[in-house]
């Protein structure tokens, strides 16, 4: 059931009942990247999956990630009645989790960062604003191919023809000048002065051959945060839950003390 969070502003799906968890979704997909998750949580939790700002009915936001940000703890607060809230963050999803829980302390009682980060290397703002540029000159169609290799390593690519081509065609749903202007603000992240004033429990999850967020990120996000636990999901590339949702719900299972079963 979709309802209509932040001043009806963004869009969100929302099953289960108990304690609130949310799902922050990243650049290159949509929130569909945690279908094969979100039925075992809700067992367990109030799952509410939002469309980021700018994705799908929900509202673009300017100024930049802070913006973002500020407008899904404007989420977590209606959602939850102010109650904190456990948000996990993929990828671009958790660049804006970060940046939430670090503006502001009391929104979460537990993150899980998933396939993120706290800044990028030179060669990975690079690729940004590559991304960005070929995208304003010729459309997302130009750049699905790196997108999804960023997603996705070539074998798993070969081996899931009918989730690539949904895939493919869900970043191609994006909007351009969100997608730009996301790119931008990535470009130019750096989170890494708010780690050491962070006190919410965090676990730091990173697929083993991600290519879009190395898992150097996640070492180094890891080393900044003072209550933080790293594991690494061998095998898995930048959407775990997409590739092993069962590997990636092991990963995650006993941080959220939860009880699920995965079919393999």
């Amino acid at each position: 059931m979709d309802r209509l969070f932040a001043n009806r502003t963004v869009n969100a799906a929302q099953i289960g009942e108990g304690p609130p968890l949310l799902l922050f979704h990243s650049l290159l997909s949509d929130r569909a990247s945690f279908d094969a998750i979100v039925p075992e949580l809700a067992r367990s939790f109030r799952t509410i999956v939002p469309e980021l700002p700018g994705f799908g009915r929900s509202i673009a936001v300017e100024g930049g990630l802070a913006a973002v940000a500020d407008r899904m703890a404007e989420v977590v607060r209606d959602a939850t009645e102010g109650v904190p809230a456990i948000v996990l963050g993929n990828g671009y999803g958790g660049f804006v989790a970060l940046q939430m829980a670090i503006r502001h302390p009391t929104i979460a009682s537990k993150l899980i960062l998933a396939d993120t980060g706290a800044a990028f290397s030179e060669p990975g703002r690079e690729a940004f604003r590559n991304m960005a540029r070929i995208s304003r000159e010729k459309g997302l169609a130009a750049i699905t191919d790196v997108a999804m290799r960023r997603l996705f390593a070539p074998d798993f690519q070969a081996q899931h023809p009918a989730l690539m081509r949904d895939r493919r065609d869900a970043f191609l749903r994006t909007d351009l000048d969100v997608f730009c202007a996301a790119c931008d603000a990535l470009a130019g992240l750096d989170l890494r002065a708010g780690l050491r004033g962070m006190t919410v429990p965090t676990r730091v999850v990173v697929g083993e051959y991600d290519e879009a967020t190395p898992p150097e990120m996640s070492y180094e996000l890891a080393a900044g945060l003072p209550r933080v636990e790293l594991r690494i999901i061998p095998g898995c590339a930048h959407v775990p839950q997409l590739q092993s949702p069962r590997l990636f719900l092991d990963t995650i299972g006993d941080f959220l003390a939860l009880k699920y079963n995965v079919p393999a």
